[in-house]
């Protein structure tokens, strides 16, 4: 074949690929997603429109899939466990709020790092304060951690270990053995901590340590069964993610959010389940 026909056929070739590849990295131009509906202020029913989640993890996903271009829709998919199940199905797309777990591998691809960290702390009646440093600080004292708390895997197997932890139904059973004296201490987040301590009336009788126990964090996680996981998108993310957690941001989505929630209390109270 003679050079100019070589370079035409090349061209040619390159012609059609550029289409397909801007096809394939825009392929996806919709997400559903989903998360836990009790976990404010990341994620919590809208009281005005029940079908969907608001909360920090929406409005930071939200402002993140805008600008990939992409719309998202952040539904509500049941209680945490039903959400889950909705996406490892690949009938819901992400989830929002995803604790690192290696059993859900298999499942889901987690997008690195994570698009918001939640502080576990040490909570205490303001009448018997524990001073925390470290868990050695623990030892040797009663506390009580909530069954729907998400703490990191490793923090899990040193507390089960090291700590007289009991586990209660959610995180305002936890607060309410704490205030009765049952408990020395209780280990909860320190945004849905002081969302459930005012929902409770506890607000002046409780105080939280200024140092995290454990600080996990809430990624986005894609089903491998999603027609929009791809590589393509899955590095956006990750740059977006990146991005997002130098920008100093997300604490200010949390503690507006925070407001949010307990404006949204005055007109119809719900205890958060963490």
């Amino acid at each position: 074949m003679a050079r100019s026909g070589r370079c035409a056929l090349i061209l040619w070739l390159a012609a059609l690929a550029v289409p397909a590849m801007t096809h394939a990295a825009g392929k996806c131009e919709r997400l559903v997603v989903s998360g836990s509906p009790d976990a404010p202020p990341y994620l919590w029913r809208d009281t005005q429109d029940p079908k969907h989640l608001i909360g920090a993890s929406a409005d930071l996903f939200t402002q993140v899939a805008t600008e990939l271009g992409i719309k998202v829709e952040i539904l509500y998919g049941g209680k945490r466990s039903q959400a889950l199940e909705e996406v490892r199905s690949g009938r819901m797309d992400m989830l929002v709020d995803a604790p690192l777990t290696l059993s859900e591998l298999d499942s889901l691809d987690y997008v690195h790092p994570a698009l918001v960290q939640n502080d576990y702390l040490v909570w205490t009646r303001h009448a018997a304060p524990l001073q925390y440093r470290s868990l050695a600080d623990l030892h040797g004292h009663s506390g009580a951690m909530s069954a729907k708390a998400r703490p990191t895997q490793a923090f899990a197997a040193l507390a089960q270990e090291r700590l007289a932890l009991v586990s209660t139904e959610n995180l305002a059973q936890a607060f309410q053995k704490l205030m009765l004296g049952q408990v020395e201490y209780a280990i909860a987040g320190r945004y849905s901590g002081a969302a459930t301590a005012q929902t409770l009336g506890m607000s002046k009788d409780l105080q939280a340590s200024e140092l995290p126990v454990d600080r996990p964090g809430l990624y986005l996680a894609l089903s491998h069964d999603s027609a929009c996981n791809d590589a393509w998108l899955r590095g956006q993310l990750a740059r977006k993610m990146t991005e997002l957690a130098a920008s100093g941001v997300p604490p200010e989505v949390l503690s507006r959010n925070v407001e949010r929630w307990k404006a949204q209390q005055v007109l119809s109270p719900v205890v958060p389940k963490q």
